[in-house]
């Protein structure tokens, strides 16, 4: 028997991409004969407007207001309200592109594995040149550091993947998501399904496509709190870093070890490896992955994007370091 299943769309200030989104996962709600629950956190530029509209054509589609705004409260509270009529919850990011039977997918791997989760793989692709080039960095090694739902042609049990799939009782089991988390909530909880004895299983059967940040200030951001993030959750369950995250541990100390270059030029070597690393591998990646559309006089862009993507990790990471004595003081 299918699983009965909850679709939940967290959204805030997605008006460009919710109308076709809803169009599209509405067609598999009735093959699955699922409800659609989007969790909007405050829209501004008429997302509301266009979900509301489409409530009104179809009863499967129901508009939630999420007072948190955030996506780990969005899933919380959709689950909370609806989780009671489903076996299964599928979580859509409003700003992905999916295939016409992505949900129907994955509900027929959860059930071939008999597993908890299921995540699928990321393919980030990019319009104009900044953004193919944030795009190729994030398909490479140098921008993810090998991780497998980012490298594609992997399948299996996994740490941690793009989150597609939960059962329900296995969601709610381990307590949801930890609002306290602004990002990396996904790891976190991955995490502690994987304590609880639950199989997280990346399919080759899907993917969902993925537009990334279009501009510098906005990577930076998403790193930022992406390092932040990964801080936290380390913390919280007194975990090791992977060797994947030990490097761009080191860019903030290189980028401050610079500033003692007015005493002595050798304090540059290490910021200029780094810089002329991250170059030489982009240019190669975006070498190796020519689908990506990089203009030739833009493959430096894709050294430039890691090199973002990597100093704000290191800055988001660090700060939280650097905040924690004060946190505890606070409790």
């Amino acid at each position: 028997m299918t699983a009965r299943v909850l679709i939940i769309v967290p959204t805030l200030n997605e008006a460009q991409h919710i109308g076709s989104l809803l169009d599209g996962i509405l067609v598999e709600a009735e093959a699955l004969d699922a409800r659609i629950v989007v969790a909007d956190g405050g829209s501004s530029d008429g997302t509301q407007e266009q979900v509301s509209a489409r409530a009104a054509l179809s009863d499967r589609i129901t508009l939630l207001h999420n007072h948190r705004r955030i996506q780990s409260a969005a899933i919380n509270l959709a689950v909370a309200q609806f989780g009671e009529n489903a076996d299964t919850l599928i979580r859509i990011d409003a700003h992905g592109i999916y295939p016409h039977d992505y949900c129907r997918q994955l509900v027929a791997e959860a059930e071939r594995r008999k597993v908890a989760s299921v995540v699928v793989p990321m393919l980030t692709v990019g319009r104009a040149a900044f953004q193919q080039a944030v795009a190729t960095a994030q398909n490479s090694p140098i921008g993810t550091g090998g991780s497998a739902h980012r490298m594609g042609g992997m399948t299996g049990p996994v740490d941690h993947g793009h989150h597609a799939l939960m059962r329900i009782d296995a969601f709610r089991g381990v307590g949801g998501y930890d609002e306290t988390f602004r990002c990396n909530e996904d790891a976190e909880l991955d995490h502690r399904m994987r304590m609880a004895g639950h199989t997280i299983w990346l399919t080759d059967r899907t993917v969902m496509t993925y537009y990334p940040r279009a501009t510098m200030a906005g990577l930076f951001r998403q790193y930022f709190g992406y390092g932040g993030g990964r801080a936290a959750n380390i913390f919280k369950h007194r975990m090791r870093p992977q060797p994947r995250q030990l490097a761009p541990l080191a860019i903030v100390p290189v980028v401050l070890l610079a500033a003692l270059s007015i005493w002595h030029w050798a304090a540059l070597i290490p910021l200029a490896l780094w810089g002329l690393g991250c170059i030489a591998l982009g240019m190669h990646a975006a070498r190796k992955h020519p689908d990506q559309g990089t203009p030739l006089w833009a493959m430096p862009l894709v050294g430039w994007a890691a090199m973002i993507m990597h100093f704000a990790w290191s800055s988001g990471f660090w700060l939280h370091v650097l905040r924690r004595p004060f946190q505890r003081r606070a409790v």
